[in-house]
């Protein structure tokens, strides 16, 4: 279990030892962590994993059954409506009542939440591409996804929890999405985000905690998770055996899965490699290539390690749905 939170002075979200029983069942198993204020965090994991769980007890929507936490130096269970208006939530399951335009639902959530900038709520659904004057009724999944965001968002609250925030978006809108996060972030705001979608949270945060089944497995920033990922490399090399091709790639640290299969005068090879690059590097530069993929590391890669590990049936038996495959990945020519 990671260390419980340490200067709290400098964060806007502390959680030490929580747990969440429902009846008979718990669900968030101690957990603990902590939040820099004007951070980006991202919490990963397979839908059960608990995230939705800690949000809405970090917004005392239900309680916890025992552990700490503090929500922007205050404890949310005493609180109360003062704390909740420094807040944008966006909930993962989002209701919205259907007889009335998104306009007039917003301008309801304004009285609740406090002051709105003029402009800003037309200036947030024109970069979205929402239109505020139709019922909500009939909006789709993802105009009613940007719909929240823009309820989220639009009183520039200290601090932003969004449960599942790209939910049924456009990739385009996702990536305005992300300007939204970074320029929240560049205005000192701090972001909790929430997603089974490895890809956005890389995007998105700083760090990141990777839940499972309740458990915190890991607490780390995105760059660390990078460097611990597995990259996969190809090559084709001219002028060298299979044998003597296979016992150079051998002794590079790191290498793992390595397959030599002759090409031509040369040999073809493809392999992982966990680590530094740069003895790979190295060995590389004595041969002659005549191709080189060097693909990027992703931080699925890393996740499926660690999910691998905690279920003890090696790494990458599950993706982050639980589904028992990994994904297809991408490579860059090198």
């Amino acid at each position: 279990m990671p260390p419980a939170p340490g200067n709290t002075a400098s964060q806007a979200i502390t959680v030490g030892s929580m747990t969440k029983k429902f009846g008979h069942r718990e669900v968030l198993h101690g957990i603990s962590f902590g939040i820099e204020k004007g951070s980006v965090f991202g919490v990963i994991g397979p839908n059960g994993a608990g995230k939705t769980t800690v949000m809405r007890c970090l917004l005392d929507i239900i309680r916890p059954t025992s552990g700490t936490s503090t929500v922007l130096g205050e404890n949310p269970r005493a609180a109360g409506p003062s704390l909740r208006r420094r807040i944008g939530y966006l909930p993962g399951e989002l209701f919205l009542e259907g007889r009335i335009t998104g306009r007039k639902l917003l301008s309801h959530y304004a009285d609740i939440s406090g002051p709105v900038r003029p402009g800003r709520v037309d200036s947030l659904a024109e970069r979205l591409g929402l239109d505020l004057d139709r019922h909500t009724r009939k909006l789709s999944k993802g105009n009613k996804q940007k719909l929240g965001l823009v309820q989220a968002f639009m009183h520039d609250p200290e601090l932003l929890v969004l449960d599942e925030p790209t939910s049924g978006l456009d990739p385009l809108v996702q990536q305005e999405f992300l300007a939204m996060v970074r320029e929240a972030q560049a205005n000192g705001q701090t972001v909790f985000l929430s997603s089974h979608v490895l890809s956005e949270v890389q995007q998105a945060a700083d760090e990141v905690a990777i839940l499972r089944d309740g458990r915190i497995v890991t607490v780390a920033t995105v760059d660390s998770l990078r460097q611990g990922a597995v990259r996969h490399v190809r090559f084709t090399a001219s002028g060298i055996s299979t044998a003597d091709a296979g016992a150079l790639l051998a002794r590079v640290p790191g290498i793992g899965h390595l397959e030599v299969l002759p090409a031509g005068d040369g040999v073809e090879l493809s392999a992982t490699l966990g680590g530094a690059i740069q003895p790979l590097l190295r060995v590389l530069a004595g041969l002659e290539l005549t191709e080189l993929v060097l693909e990027e590391p992703d931080l699925e890669e890393s996740v499926l390690e660690l999910y691998g590990t905690i279920r003890g049936n090696g790494p990458g038996t599950a993706d982050v749905n639980g589904n028992g495959r990994r994904r297809r990945r991408r490579g860059h020519g090198a």
